[in-house]
């Protein structure tokens, strides 16, 4: 699960493009857009950068091995068992999609499966979900703030919970694979 707002395009683009292809498991992005934006923009940009299949979800859409899931703009993803539900409920932190509602699903639907990563961004939205996704035995991955475009994301998240590894963006998708390789043993 990966939440990023302001600067997001851009570190989205460099981790998914760092990441290894023997990376399997489903990724979900929750970036901040405006509701006006036209849905499958990001999906197209960020498809420039992976050999995964990138796309916008619908709802009850299958979580499937080798994707990358852009949230919707205007509409929050949460994570079930097994695929994706969307929803129109109210802006949390004034966002929609929100990083905290995405965070939060994944941590009751995976617990210690969990691997939340927090990018650049220039509000709170992420802090309170990480820390649940920590609090339910999953990973806490946080973008060094000195790193990142805004930093009020990362040291948001930071204040919320300790992480797991603090890391420059370009060192996120080798700290990953270890993840991945480590879960596969």
């Amino acid at each position: 699960m990966i939440g990023t707002s302001w600067g997001g395009l851009q570190a989205l683009s460099q981790l998914l493009g760092g990441l290894r292809d023997d990376v399997h498991p489903p990724i979900v992005i929750a970036q901040h857009r405006w509701a006006e934006s036209e849905a499958p923009v990001l999906g197209r940009l960020l498809q420039d950068h992976t050999r995964r299949v990138v796309r916008d979800p619908d709802d009850k859409t299958p979580l499937e091995r080798d994707h990358v899931y852009v949230g919707p703009p205007d509409y929050h993803v949460l994570v079930e068992n097994g695929h994706l539900a969307l929803s129109t409920d109210a802006p949390v932190n004034f966002a929609r999609p929100s990083i905290d509602v995405l965070f939060d699903s994944a941590a009751d639907a995976y617990g210690d499966r969990t691997i939340g990563i927090v990018l650049t961004g220039a509000n709170s939205d992420g802090a309170k979900g990480l820390a649940r996704i920590k609090d339910r035995g999953g990973v806490a991955i946080v973008q060094d703030p000195a790193t990142s475009e805004k930093r009020a994301m990362p040291d948001a998240a930071l204040a919320a919970t300790v992480a797991d590894a603090v890391l420059p963006l370009e060192e996120i998708p080798a700290f990953v694979y270890g993840l991945c390789c480590e879960a596969a043993s």
